[in-house]
């Protein structure tokens, strides 16, 4: 499905974060930008963007957007972009003879919201328009929210001045070219360039369905929307499934301030996953050299490196840069930490204490850690399985339990129990998967 994006706006009320609002970059990313990936992930494959207030360098950041990723975007201008919206939609109409999703520069939203709407068949004279029915949304902004009156899948009325209401408009539509239609009926005869007077010619006449969605969706228009849009997109990398409880509970929460900073600069996920690597290898390197000091210190480092281990993911995802390599290469890397950090303490007893039994230990630990890493995959496939039936599994031991272990052993100076610890417990859990996946 092809796609219009409005982009036209001065956006006066973000005036102090930059001059054009398209490309206003939101955690490193332009707002733009933003829409466009996620309309992408949506299934959408062509582009048009109507543009108007510095139009000139939307268009050409546009240009270059599409070169890197490699798809096609049209800038459409439209010289009255200071009044109403709809103006900036008549510019697609000679070019928009399907139905076409049509999105706003300046609204975030899940790509679910976004692909229930371009999976509805539609006749050739309607319009579907996605409506947000939760009304006590936190996330809204009651003065300046477009509302929405309907019942039984059909809008009634839509303004922002409306007291009978029962939804929100997330500005996320798709369209029949019968919009084109309305937009100059709404012109003739009322004088409203406005998007929501052809939508109210068209309820109308029954021809404007309401669409209810779920999810995630804020219209960023002023500096309390841009900072609740930084709030969200933040606090939903903190719902990952997978982590383990110091992931969730001690990582996560500090990991998260770390991205918030790094998607200002140009670093890749895996510069970020190459250096939590080093950081290991550094804190390995300590332990080997035995003083308390120096052990101290690494063990700090190995946390730190596991901390920062979760920014690499937490960057991919804010920046849209998420891959298959990306997540393989953090996952070697991080077999490679593990076993340089349970070796570097290793190599600490046995300069201490000289007993052979250390080496054993070591080794046992190293391989629980592998296997326990090795078997991860296939047991959270399987936990998401039993969960969705009702069915437990107990509690997910993983790399951030490890290595916080590790860090409390340095600490502590207690570095054979924690060895031997790792050794038991990673083994036993290793065998307990098996057991569980067999039953």
């Amino acid at each position: 499905m092809k796609c219009l994006i409005i982009a036209a706006g001065k956006g006066s009320r973000l005036k102090q974060k930059g001059d054009s609002k398209p490309l206003l970059p939101l955690l490193g990313i332009p707002l733009i930008e933003r829409v466009i990936r996620t309309a992408l992930e949506a299934g959408v494959e062509e582009f048009y963007v109507v543009t108007g207030y510095h139009g000139e360098r939307v268009s050409d950041f546009l240009d270059q957007l599409a070169q890197r990723l490699e798809i096609q975007i049209t800038s459409l201008v439209n010289d009255d972009w200071e009044k109403g919206n709809g103006l900036s939609v008549l510019k697609a109409r000679e070019i928009l003879q399907e139905p076409f999703l049509l999105l706003m520069a300046d609204h975030l939203f899940e790509p679910s919201i976004a692909r229930a709407l371009t999976e509805l068949h539609l006749s050739n004279d309607e319009i579907a328009l996605g409506v947000d029915g939760d009304i006590r949304n936190s996330l809204i902004d009651m003065e300046d929210v477009t509302r929405v009156n309907s019942t039984g899948g059909k809008i009634h009325d839509i303004g922002k001045g409306l007291s009978d209401f029962n939804g929100f408009d997330t500005g996320i539509f798709q369209c029949s070219p019968a919009v084109f239609q309305a937009l100059e009926q709404s012109i003739e005869k009322n004088n409203d360039t406005t998007l929501s007077g052809a939508i109210r010619i068209l309820a109308a006449e029954g021809r404007a369905k309401a669409i209810p969605v779920n999810g995630f969706w804020l219209d960023v228009d002023d500096p309390a929307d841009f900072k609740r849009a930084e709030q969200v997109l933040l606090g939903r990398l903190r719902d990952k499934p997978n982590d383990g409880p110091i992931s969730r509970y001690v990582n996560r929460p500090i990991s998260v301030l770390f991205s918030r900073y790094l998607v200002k600069f140009d670093v890749t996920p895996n510069q970020i996953s190459l250096f939590s690597f080093l950081l290991s290898v550094v804190a390995a390197g300590l332990f080997a050299l035995g003083g308390y000091l120096v052990l101290v210190l690494g063990g700090i480092l190995a946390q730190l490196a596991s901390i920062i281990d979760g920014s690499d993911g937490e960057v991919a995802r804010l920046k849209f840069q998420s891959s298959d390599f990306g997540g393989w290469f953090d996952a070697v890397l991080d077999r490679y930490a593990d076993a340089f950090l349970l070796f570097g303490l290793t190599w600490h007893l046995l300069v201490n204490q000289g007993s052979r039994l250390v080496l054993l230990i070591g080794f046992m630990a190293i391989i629980g850690s592998f296997m326990l890493s090795y078997t991860a995959d296939k047991y959270d496939n399987l936990m998401r399985e039993r969960i969705k039936t009702g069915t437990k599994g107990g509690l997910r031991m993983g790399r951030d339990v490890r290595v916080f272990i590790i860090f409390l052993g340095a600490v502590t100076n207690l570095v054979l129990p924690v060895l031997v610890l790792i050794a038991v417990v990673m083994n036993l859990e290793t065998l307990r998967r098996v057991i569980v996946a067999r039953d």
